[in-house]
């Protein structure tokens, strides 16, 4: 099948699932969406706004968890359409139940940035999230944090996978419609590894030195206690030299001075993997 199939092919795909997104959308007179700077969330920011944009807030949180390029795109966003950005506190770096990183870690920066949220705009908008219908395969404890604050979230409502998100943006003529996805840097540590700073800003700089020498979108590195585990898609671990391996290790223990060990991970990528079952905790 040629590029033009595709493309002709996804155009009804979008439109569907637009219609079904925009019918949700007409149903919540004020919504705010949490902007996380993804593709998700930058498309639902993006379809409520242009649909009604006096009944359109989005709210994004400014944390070190928060990649810098994340928050680069949701102000763009904000420039472009001319959007009702409001920048909150989380505050999930004042809550140890977040810093100790248990398994159900989400579930309190969702706890925290929901409620965030809910005080900046005095409680007058419904809060909308990006989680789509594939979402819910996956292990997601912020949706229980979602589920207690009464967030909505239009793309399970409208059963929209993520295939048909990236349809509807390049329908938008959204340039980062193939965006990777790219979870919050808290992610990247193991369950058990405490959340600090400074782990995420060496976190952040390895991933940026791996995609600039290499080229390759999905990247994740992966921190237990003091050890480094480089992820990336099967066929991109040939792209991982030694040498990048050894230059990473003394760029982000320089960020970071307790990792000791950098390393590519003996297995290929893989989603949600820093999520482990402890003593007292349930397995994803």
């Amino acid at each position: 099948m040629g590029p033009m199939q595709v493309s002709i092919s996804a155009r009804p795909q979008a439109a569907a699932a637009r219609t079904r997104l925009e019918s949700v959308l007409d149903a919540v007179e004020q919504r705010v969406i949490a902007g996380s700077g993804g593709i998700d969330s930058l498309v639902l920011a993006t379809v409520a706004h242009r649909a009604a944009p006096d009944a359109t807030g989005v709210a994004h949180t400014v944390t070190p968890a928060v990649p810098g390029d994340g928050t680069a795109r949701v102000a763009d966003y904000a420039a472009r359409e001319g959007g009702d950005l409001r920048i909150v506190r989380s505050g999930e770096f004042d809550d140890e139940a977040y810093l100790a990183n248990p398994v159900d870690r989400c579930y309190h920066c969702k706890r925290n940035l929901y409620d965030a949220i809910d005080a900046i705009h005095d409680g007058s908008g419904v809060v909308l999230s990006g989680a789509n219908l594939d979402d819910l395969g996956e292990f997601r404890p912020g949706l229980a944090a979602a589920e207690e604050r009464s967030v909505r979230h239009p793309y399970v409502e409208a059963q929209v996978t993520k295939l048909e998100i990236r349809a509807i943006a390049r329908q938008l003529g959204l340039a980062d419609a193939d965006l990777a996805a790219s979870p919050c840097l808290a992610s990247r540590l193991y369950t058990g590894t405490r959340v600090t700073p400074t782990r995420l800003r060496a976190v952040e700089a390895g991933e940026a030195l791996v995609r600039q020498r290499t080229g390759i979108s999905v990247v994740r590195c992966r921190v237990l206690a003091t050890t480094v585990l480089v992820e990336v898609p099967d066929a991109d671990r040939e792209l991982v030299s030694a040498d990048l391996v050894a230059d990473l290790a003394e760029l982000m223990s320089t960020v970071e001075p307790t990792i000791t060990t950098v390393a590519l991970d003996d297995r290929p990528y893989a989603p949600g993997r820093s999520f482990v079952a402890t003593a007292n905790s349930v397995a994803p």
